[in-house]
């Protein structure tokens, strides 16, 4: 059928059909940025702690309260983390792994400081938000889990 053909409800439904592949031919450029957005606010984050480790170590002594954790250990393990997991966002290895660690890290940071305002627990649900987004849907084309998954025969 010619376009001039089609009623108005089959032309809304083939604008639609149009955009919405518009917009999938997209969603890689999207995945990625959300994963650079991301991995840069917990990897600044990280750097802001090795600045001064003393001061990092204080923090988790008297203002951070980890459960089950010393306080080195957490200011460890908290900074490695802030730090490793971005690169494995930002380059789309391992990136659901990714993603759910940090899902599971933002969770800790965000009930561990007790002096936590209102918007600093809006940005804690967004980044867990897009974390979540990472996790069930991937990576995106543009990632390396993407390209081992075409080499090696498996999904992202």
């Amino acid at each position: 059928m010619t376009p001039a053909a089609l009623s108005i409800p089959q032309r809304v439904v083939r604008m639609c059909g149009n955009a919405a592949a518009m917009i999938d031919r997209l969603q890689p450029l999207f995945a990625l940025a959300m994963r650079i957005y991301v991995a840069r606010v917990f990897f600044l984050s990280g750097l802001t702690k090795l600045h001064d480790w003393n001061i990092t170590l204080a923090l988790f002594r008297n203002e951070y309260h980890v459960p089950l954790l010393p306080p080195a250990v957490a200011a460890l393990l908290g900074t490695s983390a802030e730090l490793g997991l971005p690169m494995l966002l930002v380059t789309g290895f391992g990136t659901r792994f990714a993603a759910a660690a940090l899902f599971v890290f933002n969770i800790v940071a965000a009930t561990s400081y007790p002096d936590l305002s209102p918007a600093g627990l809006k940005d804690h649900v967004l980044w867990g938000a897009l974390l979540l987004v990472l996790f069930f849907y991937g990576p995106g084309e543009l990632s390396a889990d993407h390209l081992l998954g075409r080499r090696f025969g498996s999904a992202d």
